[in-house]
């Protein structure tokens, strides 16, 4: 049966039956739920999802795709756009922060699928285009060691996912965080990615002999 989901052919019932599917997915499972559990949920047959869908997978990486476009589209904008690298990581870091925060129930699908499936699931989800836009930002800091604006002696991917860790970090933990005595920033996700970037790119040993302390004593 053909996939429909890429013919454009989005009408009431294929919103709806994305909308509920990316409900039920994220507060129970992708295991737990059943077609005819979201079919119930959207208010149409199971064999309506079928017209637009296959199977339950290809309805999974549809919701996927559909609820995370506008993060994706946004972040490729920041990382496209120009300006020094500095500017650059500072927009996409606070970009991707709110990104996680407006769109929590996604989040928590993604995060469920990849700690329940392991690999094969995460595979899945680098393949909707999170790896592009990881890949375009890495570039960004290359093209920032080029330029001479950041140091040549780090590796972009780790400082990459330094930040996008952080910002995951904040989303999962800041409710507990909140309760944290020397935490200042939980209601301030701006400040938070400012002071992050901050630390990034000023590093934390301070002068030219720290850094050589540092550097030997890694192995």
């Amino acid at each position: 049966m053909e996939d429909r989901t890429q013919n454009g052919n989005e009408g009431e019932g294929f919103r709806r039956i994305l909308a509920a599917a990316e409900k039920l997915f994220a507060d129970r499972g992708f295991d737990a739920v059943s077609m005819h559990a979201i079919a119930m949920e959207a208010g149409i047959s199971k064999a309506n999802i079928y017209h637009y869908f296959p199977n339950k997978d290809a309805l999974y990486l549809a919701v996927l795709r559909c609820a995370s476009r506008g993060l994706r589209e946004e972040l490729q904008e920041v990382v496209n756009s120009h300006g020094t690298a500095t500017e650059i990581l500072h927009h996409f870091a606070v970009s991707h922060l709110q990104g996680l925060m407006n769109r929590p129930r996604l989040v928590r699908l993604v995060w469920r699928e990849i700690l329940e499936k392991g690999a094969p699931r995460a595979r899945e989800v680098a393949e909707q285009g999170f790896a592009e836009i990881f890949a375009a930002l890495v570039g960004v800091l290359k093209t920032g060691q080029q330029r001479g604006e950041l140091r040549a002696d780090f590796d972009p991917a780790i400082a990459a996912t330094l930040l996008i860790g952080a910002n995951v970090f904040f989303f999962q933990s800041r409710d507990i965080l909140r309760h944290y005595p020397p935490v200042t920033f939980v209601d301030s996700p701006l400040g938070y990615d400012v002071s992050i970037v901050d630390i990034l790119l000023r590093g934390l040993a301070q002068g030219k002999a720290a850094q050589d302390d540092l550097q030997e004593s890694v192995p």
